[in-house]
């Protein structure tokens, strides 16, 4: 088995300062409720945005991770992986006075998801998905997130 060299492993390394805050990746869902405005920082993959051609991100194998910013009295709405399970780990903050830092959630693919900050200061916390390129989550039947994400 050869041994990888410092640059081929420094191809894998995604550093903090590196990064940046995407607030604008789920814009169609703010527009539909100021309530679902959040924002994505990208490692692997561009995780269940569909941001796959960031040029900053390690390109997923067969899971996305990024972090998540969720401001206080603001939600990830409700949705549904059908293809991924799903998981939640909180790094800062409280999620829905349930989950607080090191505190995770996993969600098998099919089961209805959302996330919601009741707390006064943000939220940031990992979000995993099981796949390279996962399928955009769907919504409730009527919700007006489905036609929004449609014209996105």
């Amino acid at each position: 088995m050869e041994i990888p060299s410092i640059d081929q492993i420094d191809r894998y390394v995604a550093r903090l300062e590196d990064r940046q805050l995407d607030w604008g990746v789920l814009d169609f869902q703010a527009r539909v409720d100021p309530k679902y405005r959040r924002a994505q920082m990208r490692y692997v993959g561009g995780g269940g945005t569909g941001q796959h051609d960031d040029p900053n991100i390690i390109k997923a194998g067969h899971f996305t991770l990024s972090t998540m910013v969720l401001p206080p009295g603001h939600e990830g709405p409700l949705h549904l992986h059908t293809d991924v399970e799903e998981l939640f780990f909180v790094l800062e903050g409280t999620l829905e006075r349930t989950l607080g830092p090191r505190d995770l959630v996993w969600i098998p693919a099919g089961i209805w998801r959302g996330v919601r900050n009741d707390g006064d200061k943000d939220v940031a916390f990992l979000t995993m998905l099981g796949a390279q390129k996962p399928e955009l989550p769907s919504y409730p039947e009527g919700s007006p997130l489905t036609e929004a994400r449609s014209t996105k």
